[in-house]
């Protein structure tokens, strides 16, 4: 099986199928290369598992085309900056920005001057789990991390975050 091989100052070794069905593997300057090849003989199951799943994603999320592309921020443009007021003034916050992204592995991000940017892909999602976007982005102005506090002030404006989280998963 061919992988693609990473060595570092790391203490263990560590697998992963990426997007484009490749194989990664990061591991020890000190580990022998039999080892690492033995590692990655021992995860063949959960190996080919994962390249199944990433093909399948890949044939069920096409890229959008040029035209798509567009649609999907003029669609953001036109949705996102509406409910990030709604909810900000729910959760009394104010962010310093919002930006429309290609962003591919995140629906969103909130950087540390409480700029928010959204992945146009997000509108190939219900607006229910659009709102929990919004929701999650805007928490990290006061939470900038993933703490019980964090998710509780989620919960307070949207008692049923996990439901919602869930519909970004499918």
């Amino acid at each position: 099986m061919e992988y693609r091989l990473y060595r570092s100052h790391r203490q263990s070794v560590s697998l992963k199928v990426t997007r484009n069905g490749e194989i990664e593997v990061r591991a020890p300057y000190f580990m022998p290369d039999k080892d690492i090849r033995r590692f990655v003989e021992r995860h063949t199951d959960w190996i080919q598992k994962r390249l199944i799943a990433q093909r399948n994603y890949r044939e069920n999320h096409p890229e959008p085309t040029p035209e798509e592309i567009i649609l999907l921020k003029e669609k953001a443009a036109a949705i996102l900056p509406g409910r990030v007021n709604f909810f900000a003034k729910k959760m009394g916050v104010t962010p310093t920005g919002i930006k429309i992204t290609g962003a591919k592995t995140r629906f969103g991000s909130c950087s540390g001057k409480n700029s928010i940017c959204f992945s146009y892909r997000l509108m190939n999602y219900p607006e229910t789990a659009i709102d929990y976007v919004v929701v999650h982005e805007l928490a990290h102005i006061r939470h900038h991390n993933h703490s019980a506090d964090f998710y509780r002030l989620i919960e307070s404006i949207l008692p049923d975050y996990r439901e919602r989280a869930a519909l970004l998963r499918k």
